[in-house]
């Protein structure tokens, strides 16, 4: 039975389409699960949790990294024998479903949502959620993740919202729930508290600019006591002012004889306002401390106890004056102190952001429109001693970008500060990938973890399952654990629990012996983050259903998300399952970088920043993208930016060469009429050599995937790749055009087992090959390679090894010193302290040498000091312009060795650009055949030392040189070339459109920066890949310093395309 014809030029995206239908025809995914039994009490199977995304928008491409990692790890570990279900999960509720439907609708704030109506409120928030539902099961289908959608869970299902009342009410039976009084992040927009969690989520932080005041407190001993604030529309609500008790204060006097304090240290910041005043006296915090002054405004000068200078830890003095305005109704820390003090927590501003009746003057303005009104006024009043602006990072709300502020509220609270220590234990137990963050960010955050906000004075949510007495005089508090528990308490079917209908449940107070007060439901709702660190045990209705399953497969095996999750996700995780059941909730955790988008800023559906992954699915394939994300250093935690180019090399450097591998055994073998088999008894060494390669591959890769190292799996599986294509397959061409049987087996054998390991990295290209390989159903359903399978030669191995790198030594010494790969060597000497083994493959090193052309001299010198050996060369003919034109008229090439910007003012028709100032002889030997005859243009003097460099990389064909002087005197037959300076490149790319612009460095240079939409053709690739351009469109050809780029557009030139333009300066030019 032969192999099947394989297409030598494969189009990967059509190849992808047609094994996603395979798979859906033939119920693979169905399959591999069913075939791989559960085990005594689920004991052999994998358990791993799929973060819920949230379904109001499509996937982008940090979705899609995430996705790929979760695909691919459960493919090896069922590979591995383990049954591995794979549920999809949706996050229905919270803040991002609410601001879409308010958008939809028209509307914005709480009393807009009421007149609505809360139940079409939350219709339009269930629709919004699950809108894009099938679109993502489009995008993760085509990405080539297997999971079920058919048993998914959702967060707004009452199932799962039964198993989160459970939750609730277990903290709260355990003691681990409160209602307080607290200063938390506040988002005056979405009308609502924020966790502390929530603000340290990646994008929270932006750049603001805000006002600076240094402003005087007239202090009952008669002095003028300085504080600094950033927000001067808290100064209304000030109620005390804080000092650090160790920290000097400087009393200085001015000439009129008023004294000013502030911070002893901070005297050179407020020299200018100082400028004639002298310090007449030190004195510590302590000492001003209980200190009475007058207040700066009226509006709260009834307070008790306020008004008087209170010491605290926090004060320091690295900016301002070493003095704090207390607020408590807008500072965690102020409420603090001033409670410690008995000054009452005051707020003097509304749900929406605004001041409220206690500060009259300014009722119903907003806080931060108020900055400028409290400055005025503070100024006319003399009381402003510096104004100034202030650049810092602020908070803003996750979801709506609003600046938060920070209000004191009534919450509900986790307390978690009652077992944080026993969290900082169970952390030890989980493995981390990077492993710094258990010790790193993850470890301090759960070393100093606060107590948890988990209410929200929203909509679309979870409801804390609270009810109290409408009664004071009858206080009275039930929490609900279960729908059971409401329909006997209130008597009718509970089948939603979403607001309005559970706020509809109410009862008589059962402690009002009158009967008239009522049990009625606080209306807020829980945090979404809440509903998501409940997704362990929700997903699966514990407690209600699946006890057993649950107890015996949790924590689960493994979890991943981006690495700010450490303090979102996997932090609720990890709280709730240490307060609920004394455990991790998961066995290991991976966290990725950031992918960003095209404006180097986080990848977001609210911003839409990045492109659509389907165009790169169906220009690249899946395979491209998975490669490309799951090689980067963005699973080693860094941030990454995608880039087309990237992908494309990807393609290039990794799907080609296993492609191409197979193409190559398909070829041969069904040219001699045979197929090839498992084997491994070959004795020809470089079949020894490579299946001993191949045991190496299996042994690491169980190694990396078993620690979770997707990154250094593929840099291992790059690595074979490059021996199999560039070592095994080039070395052994003459035994497959012979048709030997033990190559053809050899090869067939590597190329099923890197079919097998590379299943999980490569799901789609695998499958196809490995089902034409073998004709077997499918890779996914094998088992992983055992290293048992195949025979290791470690001294062999080593010691071809070894060759190889004398090899690879000789070819980077021949491009260091321009000399071609077909150029012929008299010796080659190896220096290294063990040459043991080398002697029995230097066949292998020598092999396929040419013969030198009789005229070769080794030892010139193109620097000048060896000229004369040059000279006794014979120069190349001097042809008229006559002669050469005819030449060119039969077909010869032209080569102008002249400096880019001379080529620019004038230039034969059809001539390539390569000025010999650089890698002369390299780059004319990438853009020019061996075989091609040639015509050098040239400044007289210079024509034997271009003849004579091509000669050394094997082009002999020079049949002579025409004189730039002559072209000169001819200008009819002269063309000049298009060079734009930075300047005008930017004004070109912004005008015309459309316009390609390409990138001639090499990729590894192009991923130091690049332009969007720019392409990526190496110089060396130029003439190969001309047909990926379309020469009727304008073009800017660019590469690091200008040289290249004029190499590159005169190809193009040549080739036939009408605006060729290159970039004097290169990139970097361009880019400073």
């Amino acid at each position: 039975m032969a192999y099947p014809d394989v297409q030598s030029q494969p189009k990967f995206p059509a190849i992808e389409e047609a094994v996603s239908a395979f798979w859906a025809a033939d119920q693979t995914f169905e399959a591999s699960v069913q075939l791989r039994s559960a085990g005594e009490k689920g004991a052999n199977e994998f358990v791993f949790y799929d973060g819920p995304p949230f379904a109001n928008g499509l996937p982008h491409y940090g979705h899609l990294l995430t996705g790929f990692v979760k695909d691919a790890v459960p493919r090896y570990q069922t590979m591995r024998g383990r049954r591995v279900e794979r549920r999809f999960g949706w996050d229905c509720h919270g803040l991002p479903a609410e601001v879409e439907a308010e958008k939809e609708i028209g509307i914005a704030g709480h009393p807009e949502i009421a007149a609505f109506g809360i139940d079409k409120f939350n219709d339009v928030c269930r629709t919004s959620v699950l809108r894009y539902t099938s679109e993502w099961e489009r995008y993760v289908t085509r990405q080539a993740r297997w999971v079920d959608f058919s048993n998914d869970y959702k967060t707004l299902d009452t199932p799962y919202m039964e198993s989160v009342m459970w939750a609730f009410h277990t903290l709260w039976e355990k003691g681990l729930i409160y209602e307080g009084f607290r200063v938390l992040p506040y988002c005056w927009r979405c009308e609502t508290p924020l966790s502390n969690t929530e603000t340290r989520m990646d994008d929270v932080y932006q750049d603001r600019q805000d006002p600076a005041l240094s402003v005087w407190f007239l202090l009952e001993s008669g002095e003028r006591i300085m504080a600094w604030t950033t927000t001067p529309w808290t100064l209304p609500s000030n109620l005390a002012l804080a000092v650090g008790a160790d920290i000097d204060y400087a009393v200085m006097q001015d000439t009129e004889g008023v004294k000013y304090i502030l911070a002893e240290s901070r005297l050179g910041s407020y020299e200018k306002e100082f400028v004639h005043a002298e310090q007449v006296a030190t004195i510590k915090g302590s000492e001003l401390a209980g200190r009475k002054y007058t207040p700066l405004f009226p509006f709260l000068a009834d307070t008790e106890n306020a008004f008087q200078v209170l010491t605290a830890d926090f004060v320091s003095t690295e900016d301002g004056t070493g003095v704090v305005h207390l607020a408590p109704g807008f500072g965690e820390d102020d409420q603090l102190v001033c409670a410690s003090a008995g000054i009452a927590t005051i707020c003097p501003m509304d749900d929406q952001g605004c001041y409220t009746e206690l500060i009259s003057t300014w009722v119903g303005t907003h806080v931060f429109d108020a900055n400028p009104l409290v400055i005025r006024q503070l100024k006319d009043e003399g009381r402003v001693i510096r104004h100034d602006t202030y650049n810092h990072s602020y908070p803003h709300c996750w979801r709506c970008a609003q600046p938060l502020v920070y209000r004191a509220v009534s919450s509900w609270f986790v307390e978690v500060t009652k077992f944080r220590d026993r969290m900082v234990e169970l952390n030890e137990n989980i493995h981390w990938v990077p492993e710094h963050l258990k010790h790193g960010s993850f470890g301090k955050w759960i070393a100093n973890a606060r107590d948890w906000s988990i209410s929200r004075n929203r909509f679309w949510g979870s409801p804390i399952p609270v009810w109290k007495s409408d009664n004071p005089l009858f206080p009275r508090v039930d929490v609900y654990g279960s729908v059971a528990q409401l329909q006997a308490d209130f008597g009718v079917e509970v089948s939603d629990l979403h607001r309005p209908f559970i706020d509809n449940l109410t009862r008589p107070n059962p402690d009002d012996p009158s009967g008239e007060s009522v049990m009625r439901r606080v209306p807020e709702v829980l945090d979404c983050w809440f509903e998501s660190g409940s997704m362990p045990f929700a997903q699966v209705h514990y407690p209600f259903e699946n006890q057993e399953w649950f107890e015996n497969h949790y924590p689960g095996d493994f979890i991943v998300e981006y690495v700010a999750q450490s303090r979102g996700w996997f932090y609720t995780l990890h709280v709730l399952a240490t307060a609920l059941f004394d455990r991790p909730a998961f066995s290991t955790c991976v966290d990725h970088g950031v992918v960003l988008g095209d404006d180097g800023a986080k990848m977001s559906k609210s911003l839409r920043n990045y492109p659509d992954p389907m165009e790169v699915f169906n220009t690249y394939g899946a395979d491209a993208m998975r490669w490309y994300l799951l090689s980067s250093p963005i699973l080693r935690g860094g941030d990454f930016s995608v880039t087309e180019a990237g992908i494309r090399e990807t393609v290039r450097q990794v799907l080609l060469p296993m492609w191409n591998s197979w193409y190559f055994l398909t070829l041969y073998a069904n040219a001699e009429g045979k197929q090839g088999k498992w084997s491994t008894d070959s004795t020809n060494v470089l079949d020894k050599y490579i299946l001993s390669k191949t045991h190496d591959l299996v042994a690491a890769l169980t190694q990396q995937f078993d620690a979770y190292d997707l990154f250094e799996a593929c840099a291992t599986i790059r690595t074979y790749l490059d021996v199999l294509t560039n070592w095994y397959i080039r070395r052994s061409r003459d035994r497959f055009w012979s048709g030997d049987q033990d190559a053809i087996n050899t090869l067939h054998t590597a190329l099923t087992v890197l079919c097998r390991v590379a299943a999980p990295l490569l799901p789609m290209v695998s499958e196809e090959i490995y089902r034409g390989l073998t004709g077997e159903r499918s890779v996914h359903l094998t088992d992983w390679p055992s290293q048992t399978e195949l025979v290791a030669h470690p001294e062999l191995t080593a010691a071809m090894d070894k060759v190889r790198d004398v090899c690879s030594t000789a070819l980077s010494i021949r491009k260091a010193n321009g000399r071609r790969v077909r150029l012929p060597l008299t010796t080659l000497t190896i220096a290294t302290p063990e040459l043991s083994g080398l002697d029995a493959f230097i066949d292998i090193v020598t092999e396929g040498q040419p013969s030198a052309p009789s005229y070769f001299i080794y030892d010139a010198q193109l620097n000048g000091q060896n000229r004369a050996v040059l000279d006794e060369h014979a120069p190349p003919q001097r042809l008229s312009l006559a002669e050469a034109l005819n030449l060119q008229h039969e077909g010869v090439s032209f080569i102008d060795t002249r400096d880019a910007q001379f080529f620019a003012t004038g230039y034969l028709k059809g001539s390539i650009n390569v000025g010999l100032q650089g890698r002369y002889a390299e780059y004319a030997g990438a853009v020019i055949a061996p075989t091609e005859k040639m015509v050098i243009v040239t400044e007289p003097g210079q024509e034997l030392e271009a003849k004579v460099r091509l000669a050394r990389i094997g082009y002999d064909n020079v049949l002579g040189w025409l004189s730039i002087n002559d072209l000169i005197a001819a200008p009819q037959h002269m063309l000049q070339a298009s060079r734009l300076t930075p300047p005008q490149f930017h004004t070109k790319t912004a005008a015309i459109h459309p316009l390609q612009i390409v990138d001639v460095r090499s990729a590894s240079e192009s991923h130091l920066g690049s332009f969007a939409n720019a392409i990526n053709i190496p110089i060396a690739e130029i003439q190969q890949r001309l047909n990926e351009l379309d020469p009727t469109i304008p073009t800017i050809v660019f590469c690091a310093g200008g040289y290249r780029s004029s190499i590159a557009a005169s190809v193009l030139r040549r080739a036939g395309f009408t605006d060729v333009s290159d970039v004097l300066g290169g990139f970097e030019a361009i880019r400073a």
